[in-house]
């Protein structure tokens, strides 16, 4: 079933990036529609505390952050809906949309605001302890740690940037690598493994997160020697990558080799005009709520921009 109507604004996904995009666009009377996805409120609904955004003095729940969020974006008059968007069509000015249902949408801007996905090693204490010690943003959630002996898996330079960081809140820190070398650049690599703070545990997997409601510590084997070592830590941070959200659009906007959609440097504009990525989904430098914010609310000014050059009021 087709909804006639051409929406002037339709944002795709919610969290930080898109409900600063329905705000910004809410006010300059694009009467924005969000689609929230499969996800509603993003990553931060896993995230416990927020200290690090601004506005909140004594920190904030990530659920709580993004109920507010909703609630201020519906307030300025965006019509918040449930739904997937699974497949699109932007080969004509009016771009055509797909929700899971099989409803097509129409709208003259869309804002892609669908994040990314922390890849995850798919243990079940991993899971269970999520939000009590395990984690997939040092920079986030390292503060809460400070002082305690920290691990971390990963091997690219973004699980390097990130021991590096905790070795600045921990008096040691655990890196645990899968193979005998690295993937990280060079120069990272010598930051960390000439860093006395920082312990690398080669050839090695992690076999279980310890603690029953909080981190108590991390087992891992070597995959060498077989070997089974226990290692008390009180934080467990997992830097193998991430995953942008960027699937249903692929046959029509650029992205690099990992995924993330290009945007033109200085805006939010993507190689289709009328189409702009905001937040995570275009961010693998940052990653942060307080930036993913500010790139939707250009998102917003740049599509109220492109409504006015195109002759849409």
């Amino acid at each position: 079933m087709s909804d006639s109507k051409v929406h002037k604004c339709l944002i795709v996904g919610s969290g930080p990036a898109g409900y600063t995009a329905a705000i910004y666009a809410s006010r300059a009377n694009l009467f924005p529609v969000m689609y929230q996805g499969i996800e509603p409120g993003g990553q931060l609904m896993l995230t416990t505390e927020v200290e690090n955004y601004p506005g909140y003095p004594k920190g904030v729940q990530g659920p709580e952050m993004m109920e507010e969020f909703r609630q201020q974006a519906e307030r300025m008059g965006a019509d918040i809906k449930f739904g997937l968007i699974t497949k699109v069509n932007f080969e004509g000015p009016i771009h055509k949309l797909y929700l899971d249902s099989g409803e097509e949408l129409l709208a003259h801007t869309v804002i892609i605001a669908t994040g990314a996905a922390a890849k995850w090693l798919g243990l079940p204490s991993e899971q269970r302890l999520n939000g009590s010690g395990v984690s997939a943003c040092a920079v986030c959630d390292g503060f809460f740690y400070k002082g305690q002996e920290l691990a971390i898996v990963g091997a690219g330079d973004t699980a390097c940037e990130e021991a590096l960081y905790l070795s600045n809140l921990s008096p040691m820190v655990h890196m645990i690598v899968r193979r005998d070398k690295m993937r990280a650049s060079a120069v990272m690599q010598e930051r960390v493994l000439k860093n006395p703070k920082i312990k690398v545990y080669w050839n090695s997997e992690t076999m279980e997160i310890l603690g029953d409601k909080l981190v108590e510590g991390v087992r891992i084997i070597n995959n060498v020697t077989n070997e089974v070592t226990d290692i008390p830590v009180k934080g467990f941070f997992v830097a193998i990558g991430h995953q942008p959200n960027a699937l249903p659009f692929k046959d029509y906007i650029d992205t690099d080799e990992q995924g993330y959609i290009k945007t033109i440097c200085g805006s939010t504009r993507t190689n289709v005009a009328g189409v702009f990525a905001a937040g995570d989904v275009q961010d693998k430098t940052y990653r942060q709520a307080v930036t993913a914010a500010g790139s939707g609310c250009m998102a917003a000014l740049d599509a109220e921009r492109y409504l006015s050059a195109i002759g849409v009021h």
